[in-house]
């Protein structure tokens, strides 16, 4: 049985050391965070949607999210911001020539490439994998890397031409401080929508 006169027991068997904190495959969030709707956990397809706080949805899993009026409702702490669909922006997204799509994953157990996925940043066409940071243009919806942004200085849209800000330069999927930055921007808009509806009633009232 052991102890018992026939074997001596080592040190480790008898002292635990503390456990081994488990890592994340750093692989499986990358492809949870860029290739899965936010919301329904379901493949990400166009019409793709953002909110103001860079994350991605499938604009048909928000609808139904916002329908679903019923009491039994289940609180989605990542979508508990979305109030209506003026909450999130379609966005433009740049096909990958690359992409295979999903042609011979009958079985659903396909291996995920990392390094070919469904949308590109049309500059400079790195891939939007995870691997390189992502922003969109509030303003337009269009989608870049934020080293497009960085290397042609612009203050339209490279790809529609619409004029933009800096504000609306929303990183999509960004750490815990850009997201805590981007809360803090997406509350201040919505206060200066809030007080600029009550100036204009506010007018019309007076004026009536």
């Amino acid at each position: 049985m052991g102890c018992d006169g026939g074997t001596i027991p080592k040190r480790h068997e008898l002292v635990k050391g503390p456990k081994k904190v488990e890592k994340v495959d750093k692989n499986a969030e990358l492809i949870a965070r860029w290739y899965y709707c936010t919301l329904s956990q379901e493949k990400l397809r166009k019409p793709v949607v953002a909110c103001e706080l860079g994350r991605l949805y499938n604009k048909d899993a928000v609808i139904e999210y916002l329908l679903d009026k019923s009491s039994d409702k289940p609180i989605v702490e990542a979508a508990s911001h979305i109030r209506s669909i003026k909450d999130v922006k379609e966005l433009n997204l740049s096909d990958n020539p690359a992409w295979k799509g999903d042609k011979g994953d009958t079985k659903g157990d396909r291996y995920d490439d990392l390094h070919y996925t469904r949308f590109i940043c049309p500059v400079v066409g790195v891939e939007m994998n995870g691997r390189h940071k992502f922003c969109f243009l509030y303003s337009c919806g269009c989608v870049f890397s934020e080293r497009a942004l960085k290397e042609v200085k612009t203050d339209t849209c490279h790809k529609c031409g619409v004029p933009f800000q800096e504000d609306d330069i929303i990183t999509l999927n960004g750490n815990k401080e850009e997201v805590e930055e981007l809360w803090k921007r997406m509350e201040e808009r919505k206060l200066k929508a809030k007080l600029a509806k009550v100036l204009k009633y506010f007018v019309f009232c007076r004026n009536f």
